[in-house]
């Protein structure tokens, strides 16, 4: 990777830098292909500052990553909220949301890998996800869907886990396993968000049942 000169921020220009230590840190990652493979001295060294300067805003790799982390949920959040502009039924913009997130991880799968799939077992991350603007913005969508009528009244948080479950499934196949023969991938993308959003909606509509039952209620349905 090129090294990159820097000259010596003004006064007062500390949040700058930081900004531009996490972009050279997901510039790294890019680049380099697994967070394993970045370190503080490559990100520094793009950045063109020395790895004690890293230190001043981060206490370590972990907490940098961590930061670009941050920043792709408040991108997929900006992603989201555009895919939805001016959509007015709260479940056409649920699925606009979900698309939104899918196509974003697919264009930018490093920065997913990181940002979902890396391990991490401290208390407050949990938070840190739940509480990020992509996700946020998801569990609003999900209360008008429920004010809607789509879905029955309740706690949204497991049903947006249950919706990002099969945003991220679908993400991450595509990503990970692109050979397969999945046909037109938007096409896929679109059938299993359906799904998991009318699944639930029936789900709510009958009462939570198991299998045996939504196969008695299906089979009771008018065929057209």
């Amino acid at each position: 990777m090129t090294e990159v000169r820097r000259r010596r921020a003004p006064r007062g220009s500390g949040e700058l830098l930081r900004g531009e230590i996490i972009a050279a840190a997901r510039e790294c990652l890019v680049h380099l292909g697994s967070a394993d493979a970045v370190s503080i001295r490559a990100v520094a060294a793009h950045v063109g500052v020395t790895s004690p300067s890293i230190y001043l805003h981060f206490a370590d790799k972990e907490a940098l990553l961590d930061a670009v982390a941050g920043d792709m949920f408040a991108a997929v959040g900006e992603e989201m909220r555009k895919a939805a502009e001016g959509v007015g039924h709260p479940l056409e913009r649920m699925r606009r949301q979900g698309h939104a997130c899918v196509r974003f991880a697919r264009d930018n799968p490093e920065v997913y890998r990181l940002a979902t799939m890396r391990v991490r077992s401290e208390p407050g991350n949990a938070d840190m996800v739940i509480g990020n603007s992509a996700f946020t913005l998801f569990s609003a969508t999900i209360v008008e869907c429920m004010e809607a009528g789509v879905f029955a009244e309740g706690d949204p948080l497991p049903i947006a886990l249950e919706m990002w479950a099969a945003a991220h499934g679908i993400a991450s196949l595509l990503i990970a396993k692109p050979y397969l023969p999945w046909g037109d991938p938007e096409a896929v993308i679109e059938r299993v968000l359906r799904s998991a959003a009318l699944g639930r909606a029936v789900a709510d509509l009958i009462g939570d049942p198991d299998c045996a039952e939504v196969v008695t209620w299906l089979d009771a349905q008018p065929r057209g």
